[in-house]
């Protein structure tokens, strides 16, 4: 059921414009006794969510018992970070997920499935994995709050992902990592109907159709450092995240009519300390570069390259090197093949031979980019000579020579026009 909805790309929705759409909804669902809330961290600062947060807290007050940020594998929020993004919410209500460890595994969705919808890409079973806090929590309300942005693994971000993946275990977000990194992210990213989505579609149906989920996502626009809220959409089914997603392939999904020669990206210090994370300046710009181009990364807040230690020392070990070569290693490698997720990670941070990605990062020495098959530039030099303070999005000239900047990859999609087809 659809309980709000308001958006289109001309919206400018306000703080208030936003409490008032959330109020209308939970108005509709009447008294509630016992409320967990499900936002994102400190990862999806610009989605609103953390306001939306708030404001449902300032809602139910005393009832909103628990608020588990959906972590996948992300490191916990510090209590810094979850002030800056949840203003006064109690710290105190505040839980963190243990994905490795605080998990119960609901069901399965069978291999014949997961074959069936990757084209034969994969072939095993997808456990259909959640934080126990949700099923042990004797809630009747969970109320799942986050952006509608496109993403490289699910196609477009939030809907159920935020549960069987924000609160999932090892085995259920490696395998649907390596199925969208399998079947290939040109074919899913921007699209709200993908393999990976079958397959959490098929858990929502089959194992927590009895969970009282309701979705709050916000569609959010980003252009010349500022964000701009477009769309707001409330409900417990997959009406509001298709709404949501429509609007979010309008508003943050730049398609361009030749491929891009130069590009830079930002990576905000606070947002950006890991290439798990910054490589969102690679998923999300691959589609756009020129074969032969340069993707230049300005990171000063990168100092490692997986937020989990055991990740962090796979990427170290294997490095960027492209599809076909991690599916030998996955094959030959046990700590690879158990670690799927970082297999895909491997698979979407490469350019696969077509162009150059050169990172200048705050923290990592030149010898560690290099070690995993990046090009390397001082940061300093760079920052000095594609300033942030004075590039807009878009095209800019520097030097005479014409750039593509992006202020925040995480909050959109590019692709040169021809790459994007629907097959």
């Amino acid at each position: 059921m659809l309980y709000y909805k308001r958006g289109n790309e001309n919206e400018e929705l306000s703080a208030h414009d936003l409490q008032q759409g959330l109020h209308e909804a939970l108005d509709k669902l009447g008294k509630k006794n016992k409320v967990l809330t499900i936002p994102p961290d400190i990862t999806r600062f610009y989605s609103r969510a953390g306001e939306l947060t708030e404001m449902a807290w300032e809602y139910y007050k005393d009832t909103m018992t628990d608020i588990l940020p959906a972590l996948g594998t992300h490191t916990p929020m510090t209590e810094a970070e979850i002030k800056r993004m949840f203003g006064k919410t109690p710290v105190g209500l505040f839980r963190e997920h243990d994905w490795r460890e605080g998990i119960v595994t609901l069901g399965e969705v069978p291999s014949e499935f997961v074959k069936e919808v990757s084209g034969g890409k994969v072939d095993y079973p997808w456990p259909v994995q959640v934080d126990k806090l949700l099923v042990k929590g004797d809630f009747d309300l969970i109320l799942s709050i986050g952006q509608v942005v496109p993403h490289e693994v699910v196609g477009m971000a939030n809907y159920n992902k935020n549960i069987f993946v924000g609160t999932g275990g090892p085995e259920g977000i490696n395998k649907s990592h390596f199925l969208g990194a399998v079947f290939g992210m040109e074919k899913i990213m921007g699209r709200a109907d993908t393999p990976v989505r079958k397959v959490l579609n098929y858990a929502s149906e089959q194992f927590t159709s009895d969970l009282p989920i309701v979705y709050v996502h916000t569609v959010v626009e980003a252009a010349n450092g500022k964000q701009i809220t477009r769309g707001l959409f409330i409900g417990d089914d997959i009406e509001c995240f298709n709404l949501a997603a429509e609007l979010s392939l309008k508003v943050n999904f730049q398609m361009l009519d030749e491929p891009l020669k130069k590009v830079v990206v930002y990576l905000e210090p606070e947002e950006f300390k890991s290439t798990w994370l910054g490589n969102k300046s690679i998923y999300r710009t691959r589609m756009a570069m020129a074969d032969g181009g340069e993707l230049i990364v300005l990171a000063p807040g990168l100092a490692e390259f997986g937020e989990d230690k055991e990740i962090d020392r796979l990427i170290r070990k294997y490095g960027y090197v492209g599809t076909d070569k991690v599916l030998q290693l996955v094959k030959k490698n046990d700590d690879l093949k158990n670690n799927l997720s970082a297999a895909a990670h491997l698979i979407h941070g490469s350019s696969e031979g077509r162009f150059k990605i050169t990172y200048c990062p705050g923290k990592l020495t030149k010898e560690e980019i290099e070690s995993v098959n990046f090009e390397y530039a001082d940061l300093n030099d760079m920052m000095a000579k594609y300033d942030p303070e004075k590039l807009k999005d878009g095209f800019n000239a520097v030097d005479g020579e014409e750039i593509y900047y992006i202020s925040n990859p995480g909050m959109g999609l590019w692709s040169f026009r021809d790459r994007f087809k629907d097959d």
